[in-house]
């Protein structure tokens, strides 16, 4: 089971994933988190968020390659945060997205247990100003189309209430 999780900046997705993915069994989940402590500000935002998931976590903190975290995770149950974070790092660092695509799908259909995957859902505002901010909109608008293809349920969290935009498990 694969689900995908969007939302704005504070829209519940993170708090609604790791709901997920600890309701589908005890405690033996996995965390991949990709973001990274450039700064004071982003190590404070890291700490919030491993002091409000609590125990029952083994956190894999991978920026770059998602797809090697997956397969290491195993058979238990994953939440990956961020899909965005992840094409930031991607793109600073200059890698080719489509083949990391391809190849974080490949991994994802073979995985048996859930995998829950949050990702910022920025295409709904405006055009952004510089090339990078627009390259960034529309690879990560490309890459959460993919992942939503592929899942069996896309959320779409927004002030704090989950709204289901597929379920193909009913």
């Amino acid at each position: 089971m694969i689900e995908l999780v969007l939302g704005g900046a504070r829209s519940g997705k993170s708090r609604y994933a790791e709901g997920v993915v600890k309701a589908c069994s005890a405690p033996s989940w996995v965390y991949i988190a990709t973001g990274r402590a450039w700064d004071d500000e982003m190590r404070e935002r890291i700490a919030l968020h491993q002091v409000d998931r609590g125990e029952g976590w083994q956190t894999i903190e991978e920026p770059l390659d998602l797809s090697a975290a997956l397969e290491t995770a195993g058979d238990r149950p994953v939440l990956i945060d961020c899909l965005t974070l992840w094409l930031t790092n991607l793109l600073l660092e200059e890698y080719d997205i489509q083949p990391q695509t391809a190849t974080l799908q490949m991994v994802l259909s073979r995985r048996k247990a859930l995998t829950v995957l949050v990702g910022n859902e920025v295409g709904l505002g405006i055009v952004p100003e510089n090339a990078l901010a627009r390259r960034f909109r529309d690879e990560a608008g490309r890459l959460h189309q993919a992942i939503a293809a592929q899942a069996d349920r896309v959320t779409l969290c927004v002030a704090g209430i989950p709204l289901t935009i597929k379920d193909v498990t009913r």
